[in-house]
């Protein structure tokens, strides 16, 4: 027995919040990308927030509550808070249409990139973002060393976009991850002209504890302004090839970009704390 210090010992009042793992850019559970997504009717402290997203280990979590006209929305990877993130406000988006009952077809994000607009279109969701144009640069050593097969280019914006000759390079890529931790931006997109697709890409950003993004919605406002110049289109279609798949609509509209995808759920659950 504990040796008794005079002071009544008292459990803490417990919280439970409701949980949502969703499948974005999926037609079905278990393709695209999976995020947590926790609605809250206040904030919560940060580091709460944080040990959510470690303990959920899924490459985003976010957070979001409701304001006057729209809804205050933050995403957190297991080891940080990110400035975008897509394929979680998809999610989140999915979550605030079919679970709360939400009955207009357009949501107002705010977030730390500003205003972000979701709309329903039947099962597809359309994010509109602001668009972040890659900047051609040189080939960074790391990324040279990382990859087999040589780059034909680089561009940078939030992360760096690296183009390789054809749709193989993407698929048979084994880049060495304690190389592209080391660059100074977020993550790796690469990609390539697809057969079947307009382009394929890929996502790595091992420095925020994600080697491989199953599907990376924010990477699409670099990806989506590059391809649009390069094939003189608007309007594209795209495929992230990573073993879970996901396909993306892409419209570009010059200082804005459209994202489109389906979304799935696949669980709902609560967290007690």
């Amino acid at each position: 027995m504990p040796k008794e210090t005079g002071v009544r010992l008292t459990r803490e009042v417990s919280m439970e919040l409701t949980i949502y793992q969703i499948d974005s850019f999926a037609n079905k559970v278990f393709e695209g990308n999976p995020a947590a997504i926790c609605p809250l009717k206040k904030w919560l402290p940060d580091e709460l927030l944080q040990s959510i997203a470690l303990e959920n280990n899924l490459s985003e979590t976010a957070f979001f509550v409701k304001t006057g006209s729209g809804y205050h929305l933050r995403w957190f990877t297991p080891v940080c808070e990110v400035d975008l993130c897509g394929h979680a406000t998809l999610a989140t988006a999915f979550v605030v249409f079919t679970f709360l009952g939400y009955k207009e077809n357009e949501i107002l994000f705010f977030s730390r990139s500003g205003e972000l607009i979701v709309t329903r279109s039947d099962e597809w969701l359309e994010m509109n973002f602001p668009a972040q144009p890659p900047k051609q640069c040189a080939i960074p050593e790391q990324i040279i060393k990382a990859f087999e097969i040589s780059p034909v280019e680089c561009h940078k914006s939030e992360d760096y976009i690296v183009i390789f000759e054809n749709e193989d390079s993407i698929f048979n890529a084994k880049p060495n991850m304690s190389l592209l931790s080391e660059l100074s931006l977020r993550g790796v997109a690469i990609t390539a002209r697809g057969n079947d697709y307009d382009f394929v890409t890929r996502f790595f950003a091992p420095k925020y504890g994600i080697n491989e993004d199953p599907v990376t919605g924010s990477a699409f406002t670099q990806l989506i302004p590059y391809w649009s110049k390069k094939l003189g289109k608007k309007q594209l279609t795209s495929k992230q090839v990573s073993k879970r798949g996901g396909e993306v609509g892409c419209v570009y509209s010059g200082d804005r970009v459209k994202i489109s995808g389906k979304a799935v759920k696949y669980m709902i659950g609560s967290i007690e704390i």
